[in-house]
Order: structure tokens, then C-alpha cells, then sequence
């Protein structure tokens, strides 16, 4: 039998109701965020080292002295003398040795092949750092929600980078086709790819660096003319990088070694040498690299607009990481004269090459500011 209940009870004495928790959604999405950003920057950091490795292993014509792919059995290197005697001979039987390296010793052989065999160790460290942390986040159920096919991506890319990288070596792994080097466009190609690769990981690193809902309300301030803008200059160096690759397949930057003129002309007299005509698009060393000087103009000039706009930006960040990215950018372009001057010697030339890296990373970071600003009080806090 119930009880009569005072008119002045609180009816909701008894059921007290529910208490909203904040933050749950967000808890949610979340998963292992510092720790997946922990792993990236170390991928990021070997995918570094592995640009700045390949590009020594270029400079030293160290590419082509393992003839195989061997994904897994190659990662043992030559153990005693008849090993490397046997190694030296696949060497010798390619084209780069019979016409260019007639002079070689074993002994210089294993310089170059230890080069090549360390750039394709750092490749084979990469996939097992990927494969290694995506299945134990995976695993454990810690992956953010939406992030499974962004971490996917990262390891098909070095799949892929992987098979483009022997897909270059073969093409300079020939007999009896006066082949030295690999094609300049393939080169091109896996450079590129490495790039691609580094700029989702970074770009990864910097959402990941902040929580979905600060993501979300940065987005509402994105400057979306900057954006675009900051966007265009990011595929306008991707092409001149590109470029670059070309010079460095054939070492144009060795053709040419006076500026701002070449061999005295303003265009020079040995671009179109080649036929059919296109081949020169690739291959000809005075045509590459006047084409890689000129887009050089162009981009510092398109580079001014995109950082005289980006001064403007309402947010301090944005505006240190635009003047961060152009200041990159006008060194670069000073190096990539000294470079030509002093006719691409490796000490030079390897810098110039890092350097790129760190511009690309700088024009990443000012878009993704430009995208999802951080807002600062008036005291800047």
C-alpha cells in the first residue's frame, strides 16, 4: 500500500537525474592519439634519413651495384670472400661497370654496394616499424575512429615505394644498352613518392598533436584564400622537387656551371640535341636544367604572393609558419645556385636535397595552420 506524499516533496529527490559527463564524444574518437603520434614521428624521422640515405647512394653511383631484388633473403649481405666475388661479378657483367668502371676493385665494389645495400636495409627497417606499431595499435583496439585507413595508407605507400625503387634500379641494370644510370624519369618517380609519403606522415603527426574537438572548432577560422593559396605553392614545389630529380638522373647540374647564365647564353645551345624531341624533356642535360632554373624564378615569385598573404593572417602561428616556409624557400633557392656554381659536389648537393625535405614540412605546416588556426588571446597566451 503506498504512502501519501507531502505536496512540497521534491519529486525528483528520489531519481536524481543523470549528470552530463563532457568530453565523451571526443573520448570516443580518440584511441591512443600521443601514443600513434609517438610512432609516426619515429617513421617520419627513418623516412628522413632514408631521403638523405638515397640521395648519397645517387651521388656516390652506389645504385646499381646490387643487381637483384631480393626482399628478403638480400637483407644478408655478402658473408666471405666468395660471396663478394660473386656479387662483383653480377656487377661486372652491367653496362655501368663495363663502360664507366672498367677501374674497379673489389674493394672499391663494397663501398658502393654498401651504400645501396644500407638504403635498402633503411627500407626494409621502415616497412617493419609500420607493420609493427598499425597491428599493435590495431590489435589493442586503440586506433582513433576514421584513422585505420589513413595508417593503412601509409604502409601501401612503402609497398609500393618499395617495388618503384627496384622498377628504377632495373632500368640501369642492363647489358649490352649502354645504360650508366637509372632513367631520370623513374628516379623522378621514386623521389617523389618519398615525399608524398613524408608529407601524410607529417601531416598525420599535426592532427594527431590535437583533439578532434579542437580540430573541429578550428576549422570553423580556416582561412580558406590562404589555404588555397599555401596549397598551390605546396604542388608547385612537389613539381620543381620532381624536376630536380631529373637534373640529378643524368647530373645535369654538372652541364652548366655559370649563372644566371648558360655557357654564356640565356638559353642554351645544347637543349634540343636529341631525337625524337621529347627525349630532351628528360634527357637532355642543358634543357633540364634550364627548365629547373626557370620553374626555380617562378616559384620564389609565386612564393612572395603566397607569403606577403600569409603576413596577413590574423594568427601569429600562421603568420611565423608562412615566414618559417618563404625563408626556407629563399635559402633553398640560394643553394640550389651555389650548387651549380661549384658543379654539384656531394657535400653540396646533399644539403641541398635535405633541405628540400625541410621546406616541403615547413609549406605543409603553414597550410595545415592555415586550415585549422591556433587562436591566441591578446596577451598571446
Amino acid at each position: 500500500m503506498s504512502t501519501k506524499r507531502s505536496i512540497f516533496e521534491e519529486v525528483a529527490s528520489a531519481d536524481k537525474a543523470p549528470v552530463a559527463t563532457p568530453g565523451l564524444i571526443d573520448k570516443g574518437r580518440s584511441g591512443a592519439r600521443g601514443a600513434i603520434r609517438i610512432w609516426l614521428m619515429i617513421l617520419f624521422a627513418f623516412v628522413f634519413v632514408m631521403i638523405a640515405v638515397g640521395g648519397l647512394t645517387r651521388l656516390t653511383d652506389s645504385g646499381l651495384s646490387i643487381t637483384e631484388w631480393r626482399p628478403f633473403t638480400g637483407a644478408i649481405p655478402p658473408l666471405n670472400a666468395a660471396d663478394w666475388q660473386a656479387e662483383f661479378a653480377k656487377y661486372q657483367a652491367i653496362d655501368e661497370f663495363r663502360i664507366q668502371n672498367q677501374w674497379m676493385q673489389l674493394s672499391d665494389f663494397k663501398v658502393i654496394y654498401w651504400w645501396e645495400w644500407g638504403h635498402r636495409q633503411l627500407g626494409r627497417v621502415i616497412g617493419l616499424i609500420w607493420a609493427i606499431g598499425f597491428f599493435w595499435f590495431l590489435l589493442r583496439r586503440q586506433i582513433p575512429t576514421g584513422w585505420t585507413p589513413r595508417l593503412l595508407l601509409l604502409g601501401a605507400l612503402g609497398g609500393a615505394q618499395g617495388a618503384i625503387g627496384w622498377w628504377m634500379v632495373a632500368s640501369g641494370v642492363t647489358t649490352g644498352e649502354g645504360m650508366v644510370d637509372v632513367a631520370s624519369y623513374r628516379l623522378a618517380t621514386h623521389l617523389g613518392l618519398a615525399f608524398v609519403i613524408l608529407g601524410f606522415i607529417a601531416w598525420y603527426v599535426m592532427m594527431l598533436g590535437r583533439s578532434e574537438r579542437d580540430l573541429m572548432q578550428a576549422r570553423r577560422g580556416k582561412e580558406a584564400k590562404l589555404f588555397g593559396l599555401s596549397t598551390g605553392l605546396l604542388h608547385f614545389t612537389f613539381l620543381q622537387i620532381l624536376i630536380g630529380a631529373l637534373v640529378a638522373g643524368i647530373d645535369a647540374g654538372r652541364s652548366y656551371t655559370d649563372w644566371p647564365l648558360m655557357g654564356g647564353q640565356v638559353f642554351p645551345a645544347s637543349a634540343f640535341v636529341l631525337d625524337p624531341w621529347w627525349r630532351n624533356l628528360f634527357e637532355s642535360p642543358g634543357l633540364v636544367q634550364f627548365v629547373h632554373r626557370v620553374t626555380g624564378y617562378l616559384l620564389f615569385a609565386f612564393a612572395v604572393v603566397v607569403w606577403l598573404r600569409g603576413r596577413r593572417s590574423a594568427h601569429p602561428r600562421t603568420q611565423f609558419a608562412f615566414n618559417a616556409a618563404f625563408a626556407a624557400l629563399s635559402l633553398q633557392i640560394v643553394l640550389g645556385i651555389v650548387t651549380v656554381v661549384y658543379a654539384a659536389p656531394v657535400h653540396i648537393a646533399i644539403v641541398h636535397q635535405v633541405l628540400a625535405v625541410i621546406l616541403w614540412v615547413l609549406i605543409l605546416r603553414a597550410r595545415f595552420l592555415s586550415a585549422y588556426p591556433i587562436t591566441t588571446s591578446l596577451r598571446g597566451n
